[in-house]
């Protein structure tokens, strides 16, 4: 049994604090991985951490955390007990519940993705806040696309407020990370249709065939999709908006494209819906 880590200025812990900052993470190639939840996806999805930090005193109902720090000690994890001020000083959370892994980054290249004929992308370039890119890639697993491609990316996928606002489904599809002027190029050789939604196009979003090989990309809050992007763009859409805003959140954007690419392939025959979930008399979701 590993020595319970008590002491706040243990190398370990200082090493984790570290992982904040981009520059250490990627110098080390390391991402920081919080939560039950993300964990859980992480693991279910082939992810190896290298290490699990963990507080029992932090743990909810002690239920599934003793499985779970078990699954990670069996893929090769080590295990480090912690006392609770330790486990806060390293938690990137307000309110942790006492897991917190350490593995490996796992971006991937364009060359990286095996993609299906009828493959649906998101493609998300220079998105600035790591819960918009976090939620984007949520709404993506949702709608089950092939993968994500990050374009220029203000903030890394990597960043623990991405693995967070993504609940863990960074881990469930490939996302790859590259260029503005590499993602063009290879949309265009591998046959995707180029989307962008711009608020000057004619065409009504849900008036435009989805159900093939289309790239729905979009871009940062502030200036949108890049020329290139643009220039390249076969498709051009636009949400309709019928208040006093003129845009949207670029997570909420994308929720809404996915949603109609989703309600089209099943429309069409494309992909099936799997079953509702059972009823057991009180909200499953979380909120």
């Amino acid at each position: 049994m590993t020595t319970e880590i008590t002491s706040l200025t243990n190398p370990k812990v200082k090493d984790v604090v570290r992982l904040r900052q981009r520059s250490h993470r990627d110098d080390a190639g390391l991402m920081l991985v919080e939560g039950y939840r993300e964990i859980r996806r992480a693991l279910d999805h082939a992810y190896r951490p290298t290490a699990l930090f963990y507080c029992e005193d932090l743990w909810l109902k002690h239920e599934n955390e003793p499985a779970l720090v078990e699954a990670c000690a069996a893929a090769g994890a080590r295990l480090y007990p912690c006392s609770r001020p330790v486990f806060e000083k390293m938690a990137y959370r307000e309110r942790p519940d006492g897991l917190l892994a350490v593995g490996p980054q796992i971006a991937k290249t364009l060359a990286d993705l095996r993609l299906p004929a009828d493959a649906l992308l998101l493609v998300c370039e220079a998105i600035e806040k790591p819960g918009n890119l976090g939620t984007m890639l949520r709404s993506a697993d949702a709608s089950g696309v092939a993968a994500v491609i990050v374009c220029d990316p203000c903030t890394d996928i990597h960043n623990p407020n991405v693995v967070r606002a993504s609940t863990g489904t960074l881990f469930t599809l490939p996302v790859a990370v590259a260029g503005a002027e590499e993602t063009v190029a290879w949309l265009n050789a591998n046959g995707f249709a180029i989307l962008a939604a711009t608020p000057h196009a004619e065409k009504l979003h849900f008036r435009q065939d989805l159900t093939g090989r289309v790239a729905l990309c979009l871009g940062s809050e502030q200036y949108g999709l890049s020329d290139r992007f643009m220039h390249d763009a076969s498709l051009r859409v636009r949400i309709p908006m019928l208040g006093v805003a003129d845009s949207l959140n670029v997570s909420a954007a994308a929720t809404i494209l996915l949603a109609e690419a989703v309600r089209q392939r099943v429309l069409s025959g494309q992909v099936t819906p799997p079953p509702p979930e059972p009823w057991h008399g009180e909200a499953t979701h979380d909120h």
